[in-house]
């Protein structure tokens, strides 16, 4: 054995070998980035960059290469889908990657977020896309939630068609009421009375800035308990309205 190894050591490497080493070695990082800077690069350039084993191992060189518009579909998915948790988000934020391999990788984002770390899922509510940040109001820790709130990519329709599930908790609901930002946008203060967690001082506060026949029908549709649904109908009344 030790004889064969030895023979193995001191063989020539083929010719096509060599080639293929050679090929590997002529391509570095930064040739592969500078190249891939080029928006004109062709698709059959980008794929023989893919080719090239050594400048494929740069998280770098992938995460180019997959926002790249003259990459061919399929390399790009083959790179999205082998991304990790951060390079995800971080390629779901890129501006010149292609919106629909951006919703994959938001996508992708999503179906991981019940078996990664709370760290992890803090982080994303920090930082993430509009999609992961609306995924993220539905976690069961509140420190996930509140720090998601206050995602600046967050919007308001987010935070509508979260309030309108029946699986939105107390906590959560509270706190959107209470929130300085969101609190103050009508279509929020809509959602809100018709949640059946909205706190009462505060439904009576957002019934009050409601036109009475829009309040009438926000109400008639709404799961807010039915004493508190009175006490809005009251004061209507007793208003004068």
């Amino acid at each position: 054995m030790p004889d064969e190894l030895q023979v193995d050591a001191l063989t020539p490497a083929s010719p096509a070998e060599g080639r293929q080493e050679s090929n590997d070695t002529a391509i570095s990082e930064d040739l592969a980035l500078a190249q891939l800077k080029d928006p004109d690069l062709s698709s059959g350039a980008v794929e023989q960059i893919s080719r090239n084993a050594s400048a494929m191992k740069s998280r770098k060189v992938r995460m180019a290469m997959a926002s790249h518009l003259r990459t061919p579909r399929r390399i790009a998915l083959r790179i999205v889908r082998g991304f990790y948790t951060f390079e995800l988000m971080q390629f779901a934020l890129r501006p010149g990657a292609a919106a629909d391999l951006k919703r994959i990788a938001d996508e992708l984002l999503l179906s991981r977020l019940p078996s990664i770390t709370l760290g992890e899922r803090i982080s994303l509510a920090r930082r993430s896309s509009t999609m992961v940040a609306a995924g993220l109001l539905l976690d069961k820790e509140p420190q996930v939630w509140q720090l998601a709130l206050e995602n600046a990519r967050l919007t308001e329709a987010a935070i509508v068609k979260t309030l309108q599930r029946p699986t939105s908790t107390r906590p959560f609901v509270e706190a959107v009421s209470h929130h300085a930002k969101w609190s103050v946008r009508h279509e929020v203060q809509v959602a809100l009375l018709r949640n059946a967690h909205t706190p009462l001082a505060k439904a009576l506060e957002f019934a009050r800035r409601i036109p009475p026949r829009l309040l009438r029908d926000i109400l008639h549709a709404s799961r807010l308990p039915e004493r508190i649904k009175s006490q809005l109908r009251k004061e209507r009344e007793v208003s004068g309205e």
